[in-house]
């Protein structure tokens, strides 16, 4: 066996070590947080600060990503990446309150923000176009056991040890990454331009700005700050593209846009990632708050979500084979939006069961949807465009996490309080949000019809 053939054999499980321990950690810490809300004497909702700190610094730090990759390789990119997550992790196990564990997601998002798009990164320039579907698919579905693992683990550990321990449990993966990448990663690296200083403070800002006013729009009393806040970010978007289109060395090129399989995937993932990313936070909540289940009740409901994205990673290839990608996204988010909001039919004197074959089934459609998104996205780029693209379509992922995840529970937040619409019932209240949620991504769905019927051809 060839050098080259065992890298292009190890590279994409390296990245699922990645890959793994970040799900597994976001996953975990989903069925945990209303035990560790206990524990630091917070509300369960208040907690998703925790989450929203870490998507956010991934956000915030993943444009410097194909930057540091082409200065400093990305083997060595990525093996630091991994130690500082590893060190993160340390830390938010030794939190004695929340701000203490928000300082220490910070650090685990500053590593997070390296590992995934550097990794990618690294596949993208070893395998040929035909391979990378493959390659990225392989390198998916063993990181698909930590959503799996996730729910189930955060649960029993919430229950029976301790929810420090979620976070201690990355530590020992880490290390198998970083044997496995010093073997088995190449460290590519290019002709590194001079860092777009001025480019990132523009576009960061323009992300946190706007981020940021999300988190505080449910706090009607500063509707006025809110609304600052919000313009501010706005500006400082539009200043981004104004300098980007003059500026020979844009963090991120405006003629990236120029690509249309690049500009409607960029769209896309944020669309429909708006619309689901709150599920698998309002889910577990919903199940232990509202029909009184355990951690490990709601970790064993959620963890078949996972399972059937697993099955799913082998018939994508086929689907897609089969339908193109553009009728395979615009069919399948319809479908995922359906499926969200008939998360609202089951009643409270229903069994909790009945929502197993809903979250199996969205398990399913939703591996399809991000596979699809993920591939379309850089099938058409060339190659000085890889890392850029690359570390945009990230970025562009985490952001659209975060206001997911924070748009879900205002919407959550704003039906509570509207108690004329509830009749004073929680559960209503999450019912009327999975119906939002799902109409949301319904609508998502007419962005790529703006696909055309041979996108994605080239990379079949």
């Amino acid at each position: 066996m060839t050098e080259n053939t065992l890298v292009k054999e190890r590279l994409p499980i390296t990245l699922a070590i990645a890959i793994f321990m970040q799900m597994l950690d976001s996953t975990i810490l989903n069925t945990a947080l209303p035990a560790i809300a206990r524990d630091l004497n917070q509300s369960a909702i208040n907690m998703h600060y925790a989450i929203v700190a870490y998507v956010l610094t991934l956000a915030l730090l993943m444009p410097v990503s194909g930057f540091l990759a082409d200065k400093f390789g990305t083997q060595r990119v990525f093996i630091m990446a991994l130690l500082i997550f590893s060190i993160g992790s340390l830390f938010c196990a030794l939190s004695k309150n929340l701000t203490h564990l928000i300082i220490a997601r910070i650090i685990q998002g500053a590593g997070g923000s390296l590992m995934t798009p550097v990794g990618k990164l690294a596949i993208i320039k070893t395998f040929d176009t035909k391979e990378i579907v493959k390659a990225m698919n392989f390198a998916i579905v063993p990181a698909l056991i930590g959503p799996v693992m996730g729910p189930l683990v955060g649960g029993y550990m919430s229950v029976y040890l301790s929810w420090h321990w979620i976070f201690l449990i990355n530590i020992p993966i880490g290390v198998v990454g970083i044997i496995l990448a010093r073997s088995y990663m190449p460290n590519y690296r290019s002709d590194a331009p001079k860092f777009d200083l001025r480019g990132f403070v523009y576009f960061s800002l323009a992300s946190l700005l706007l981020s940021l006013s999300i988190e505080l729009l449910g706090d009607v009393q500063n509707l006025t700050l809110v609304l600052t806040i919000f313009i501010i970010g706005i500006l400082s978007l539009i200043v981004y593209f104004i300098y980007a289109r003059k500026s020979q060395n844009a963090i991120f090129p405006t003629n990236l846009f120029m690509v249309r399989t690049f500009r409607v995937g960029i769209l896309g993932n944020f669309a429909t990632r708006l619309g689901i990313s709150s599920v698998p936070l309002l889910l577990p909540l919903m199940i232990q708050t509202v029909f009184g289940q355990s951690a490990i009740v709601s970790g064993w409901m959620i963890a078949p979500m996972a399972l059937m994205a697993i099955f799913a990673k082998s018939r994508v290839i086929t689907i897609l084979q089969k339908f193109g990608y553009r009728n395979t996204l615009v069919v399948n988010t319809m479908i995922i939006g359906l499926l969200i909001a008939s998360l609202a039919i089951p009643g409270i004197h229903t069994s909790i069961y009945w929502f197993v074959p809903i979250i199996v089934t969205i398990g399913f459609f939703n591996s399809i949807q991000f596979t699809s998104m993920n591939t379309i996205a850089i099938a058409d780029l060339r190659k000085y465009h890889t890392s850029s693209g690359n570390s945009l379509l990230a970025v562009n992922q985490q952001l659209a996490i975060g206001f997911g995840i924070s748009s879900g529970l205002l919407i959550l937040k704003y039906f509570e309080a509207n108690k004329a619409m509830l009749d004073n019932s929680t559960h209503t209240a999450f019912r009327y949000t999975f119906m939002v949620i799902g109409l949301i991504s319904i609508l998502s769905s007419f962005v790529f019809r703006r696909l055309h019927a041979s996108d994605g051809s080239n990379l079949q």
